[in-house]
C-alpha cells in the first residue's frame, strides 16, 4: 500500500462530522484495496482532486459548467497516479478553466469528501457507477484573466457570486460541500491584495 496517502489522509484535520466518518472510511477503502485507488484502473473507487477557486474578495468562486452533470461545479478531476494532490487540482483548474495564475491558500487541502457518481457516457464509453475519494484544495485567482471553455469537459467558465451559488448550481448534493468549503476559507483565510 502507498502509506504516503494514509499519511495524508490520517494528517487531514477534519471540519465536522461528514469529514470525520469520510475520513474513516477512505482509510478503509484504502486498507480495503490495498492503497490501489490511485487510478481509475480501479472502477469502484479512486482518488480525485478539485480545486475551489476565490475571487481577491473572496465573494466570488470560479466554477465551468460541465458536460455530464449539466450544472455549475468546482474544477478538478482524477489523480491518474500521481502522488501531489495540490498539483493535480491545479493543473486541473487551469486545464478547465484557461485561467494561469492560482494561488494556493494553504499546502494542505481543505476538504474531504467521499462522492459518488452515477452511471453516465464519457466520449461515447459508458462508465459505471463509482466513488471519487476527493480532496479539494483553495486557491486564490484575479478575475482579470482570460478564461477559456474546455470544450470536451464544459460548456461555460465563469466567477459565480457565492450568493448566487444555490441558484447556479443544479446538483442539491454539491451544495452543502460547497458551502463547508467556503465556511471554512472564510475562517482559515482573509481576502488578498493582487495587484
Amino acid at each position: 500500500m502507498n502509506d504516503w496517502i494514509k499519511e495524508e489522509i490520517l494528517g487531514f484535520e477534519p471540519f465536522g462530522r461528514q469529514e470525520e466518518v469520510d475520513r474513516v472510511r477512505l482509510i478503509r477503502m484504502l486498507d480495503l484495496f490495498h492503497g490501489d485507488v490511485l487510478t481509475r484502473e480501479n472502477d469502484v473507487a479512486h482518488m480525485t482532486s478539485s480545486a475551489m477557486v476565490f475571487s481577491p474578495k473572496m465573494d466570488k468562486v470560479l466554477m465551468a459548467y460541465h458536460n455530464i452533470y449539466q450544472s455549475w461545479a468546482w474544477l478538478g478531476g482524477h489523480v491518474d497516479g500521481e502522488k501531489d494532490f495540490l498539483q493535480v487540482a491545479e493543473r486541473e483548474a487551469r486545464e478547465e478553466s484557461g485561467i494561469q495564475n492560482l494561488i494556493p491558500m494553504s499546502p494542505h487541502a481543505v476538504a474531504l469528501d467521499i462522492l459518488p457518481v452515477p452511471q453516465h457516457y464519457k466520449r461515447g464509453q459508458y462508465v459505471g457507477a463509482h466513488l471519487h475519494l476527493n480532496v479539494t484544495y483553495a486557491f486564490w485567482a484575479s478575475e482579470e484573466e482570460n478564461l477559456a471553455v474546455r470544450p470536451e469537459e464544459n460548456s461555460a467558465v465563469g466567477w459565480i457570486p457565492l450568493c448566487q451559488l444555490e441558484q447556479k448550481v443544479t446538483e442539491p448534493d454539491m451544495i452543502p460541500i460547497y458551502q463547508k468549503i467556503i465556511q471554512r476559507c472564510r475562517r482559515d483565510f482573509e481576502p488578498v491584495d493582487l495587484e
